[in-house]
């Protein structure tokens, strides 16, 4: 299979996760990403939930299967020097830090395009290039809080609460990925590359479109309803055997064949039911208690089948444990296994992770290799810019490139 992004390079610039998952997605559509680290440390996410059992970082991993890396001290002028050698030859540049910071470096767009003017930029900060906030630090608890994400989450009684999934790092992520592609195909195009800013609080509004239209338009606050909705075919119901499932449907589709698949074929001439607009309106709160009872009275798997069946989606709320062994996402090979070669009981081992979700021509596009280890390809990487193993040596020597000894 040829990926769409083979025969492209990414220089990475980035760190912990807004950045370094959009550039994992770029790796899995077959683009070069060479992540460039700090010289001594390097990414501080390389040390965040190291599973004892395999030694592995799952943050890190998720956020850097499929890269190449190189230790660099971009502060030391001859790193900056390497840093724009290899600028020559890319075809992205990725980078989340702090804007003043990348201006502090010498690698803003004036300065990178003007040794490379095909090159496509893309800035990741946090809260937009412009505002009195534009080199405020930012991590995804700030955007969710910010955007207005954690005032529409949990149940109508709860404080607002972020999400423990970071929503505002990966949607953020998946904006300067879009940003990317836009600016590979404007330079197909024009011949000519461009910067493009992305945000975390630019991509929290975004995922959330829709909702805050309702209220630009409005001028209403919606409030938080319990369980998900309070609509009865919008909604999260328990089944018997204490599982969860939700029941999402916003069409009048098959009201009689659900009264019959419930067991209650009463309900269907009822009056308080006999409209879509009653069930869903004004009489939904008694629906959902006959609804509630209705699912007591077998398992959540067996509910969701038995509806799915009828015409009115359902889907089981799955843990992770669930998800892993959810036969369409093996299917689609949501989850990939990928090799570890370093493994303890060599090469043969691998590890499961998720991969992009995305399919090409028919092949699912699954990351190739784990994350690198830090500045394993420093070599690599700068034979192919040119550098002979002497030049490598005093650059090595001089503190430009790394990793140090420990």
């Amino acid at each position: 299979m040829t990926l769409p992004l083979e025969g492209m390079r990414v220089l990475d610039l980035t760190i912990w996760q807004q950045g370094t998952y959009a550039s994992a997605v770029l790796a899995d559509l077959g683009a070069d990403v060479i992540k460039v680290e700090e010289r001594v440390h390097g990414d501080p996410g390389r040390g965040a939930w190291i599973d004892p059992r395999s030694g592995l970082s799952s943050y890190f991993e998720a956020h850097n299967r499929g890269k190449r890396a190189i230790a660099l001290d971009l502060k030391h002028p001859l790193g900056r020097d390497v840093f724009m050698r290899l600028v020559q030859d890319a075809d992205v540049f990725l980078n989340n830090f702090r804007i003043k910071a990348i201006e502090r470096l010498g690698l803003d767009y004036n300065s990178v395009s003007a040794v490379n003017p095909r090159i496509v930029y893309v800035q990741a900060s946090g809260f937009g290039p412009e505002g009195p906030d534009a080199d405020a630090g930012a991590f995804d608890y700030l955007a969710q809080a910010r955007s207005g994400f954690a005032s529409q989450n949990g149940e109508g009684d709860d404080p607002p609460i972020p999400t423990m999934v970071p929503i505002a790092d990966q949607t953020g992520a998946l904006h300067a990925c879009i940003a990317a592609l836009a600016g590979l195909a404007s330079r197909e195009r024009t011949g000519r590359g461009m910067k493009l800013d992305t945000s975390l609080l630019g991509s929290m509004i975004s995922l959330q479109s829709f909702d805050i239209a309702t209220h630009l338009f409005s001028g209403r606050l919606r409030p938080r309803p319990m369980r998900g909705g309070s609509r009865p075919f919008w909604r999260i119901y328990q089944a018997g055997d204490g599982k969860w499932f939700v029941i999402g449907m916003l069409l009048d589709r098959a009201w009689e064949a659900v009264c019959a698949c419930v067991g209650r074929p009463e309900l269907i001439d009822d009056p308080r039911f006999d409209t879509f607009a009653r069930r869903m309106g004004e009489n939904a709160p008694a629906l959902i208690e006959i609804l509630d009872a209705c699912f007591q009275t077998a398992s959540a798997r067996e509910w969701v089948d038995r509806l799915n069946a009828v015409g009115l989606f359902a889907a089981p709320i799955q843990d992770y444990a669930e998800l892993a062994q959810d036969p369409q996402v093996v299917a689609n090979r949501y989850i990939a296994e990928v090799p570890r070669s370093d493994a303890p009981n060599g090469p043969s081992r691998s590890v499961r992770i998720p991969s992009s979700g995305i399919i090409v021509d028919g092949e699912p596009a699954v990351p190739r290799r784990l994350a690198p280890q830090h500045g394993e390809h420093t070599e690599e990487v700068l034979v192919e810019a040119g550098y002979s193993w002497e030049e490598i040596s005093a650059l090595r020597q001089a503190g430009v490139v790394g990793p140090s000894a420990p």
